[in-house]
């Protein structure tokens, strides 16, 4: 991909996402996690361990080329964003668990992806394994990538809230744009081997996105946990940062084939995860109506 699309562009990029998270957290949100301790555990959970280990079994079974196999896994370390609260708030989860579970993975973000990542290329040992792995210095980038426009965002909320609500839906309207653009720049890098590449990844793509979303409702609420909240767990653990993943992949690692899975499932996310969110959502009316029923 283009240098200055690397170098310039993506950041930018995805500044404007991570800034557009940080707008929308305060420190509350991070102590609101302790309040909801059942959720909160299973989730992250989940999200940390669970999740990279089913990548890993899923890559393995698919015999995925090296730098697709440590692109999944990337994708896989990579937290859950904005995006995962729209759908919770659109779905009925509890937005409020939505957002805590971001900070608190957002901050767990900066240590799981380089040691993701890391393990992942020592597993797959792709070409050029040396440059691919996260070092000291690239795990500075990654932090400053994840944190810093987070941490703008939410002292301008502190010192402007009414500024940072006025914000909220035209960046969320720019993030979603940015994540188009993202996905359509690495395509087009890539558009001599999109195909081969869709037919090695996507099946992989679309089953990980699909076992992260019932995954995340179904192991919480056995576990226990109440809808709302068992909703909101699944769309943070299934809906992940792609746009992170890509810029991660393609600014700091410096590979536009690190960055297809990310970018295929990008794709994927939305009709899969709208079409278990409504699942999700009817058999739950379905339910309380056999309950009430005489």
């Amino acid at each position: 991909m283009d240098s200055a699309l690397a170098t310039v562009a993506l950041p930018l990029a995805l500044a404007v996402v991570m800034l557009g998270l940080g707008l929308s957290l305060t420190v509350d949100d991070f102590v609101r996690v302790t309040r909801r301790p059942r959720a909160a555990v299973v989730a992250l959970v989940l999200q940390v361990v669970v999740l990279p280990v089913i990548c890993l079994g899923l890559v393995l079974a698919a015999g995925l080329d090296p730098l697709l196999a440590v692109g999944m896994m990337l994708l896989a370390a990579s937290p859950g964003g904005t995006t995962a609260n729209l759908f919770s708030h659109l779905f009925r989860g509890d937005v409020a668990l939505n957002v805590s579970l971001t900070a608190v993975n957002s901050l767990l973000a900066v240590v799981t992806l380089p040691l993701v990542t890391n393990l992942a290329v020592a597993v797959f040992d792709p070409p050029g394994a040396g440059a691919i792995g996260l070092q000291f210095g690239k795990t500075v980038q990654v932090f400053a990538i994840v944190l810093v426009p987070v941490a703008v965002g939410m002292l301008v909320r502190r010192a402007r809230p009414a500024f940072a609500d006025r914000m909220d839906r035209p960046v969320r309207i720019a993030s979603a744009v940015v994540l188009a653009l993202v996905i359509a720049g690495t395509i087009v890098a890539e558009r001599e081997n999109v195909v081969g590449y869709l037919q090695q990844v996507g099946v992989v793509v679309l089953v990980f996105c699909l076992t992260s979303l019932l995954l995340g409702f179904g192991v919480p609420r056995l576990l226990g946990v109440g809808h709302r909240q068992a909703v909101a767990c699944a769309f943070e653990i299934g809906v992940h940062n792609s746009t992170l993943a890509i810029a991660i992949a393609i600014t700091v690692l410096g590979s536009v084939q690190l960055a297809v899975p990310a970018a295929v499932y990008g794709v994927v996310m939305f009709p899969v995860a709208a079409l278990v969110g409504y699942a999700v959502t009817r058999s739950s009316r379905s339910r309380s109506g056999a309950s009430v029923a005489p």
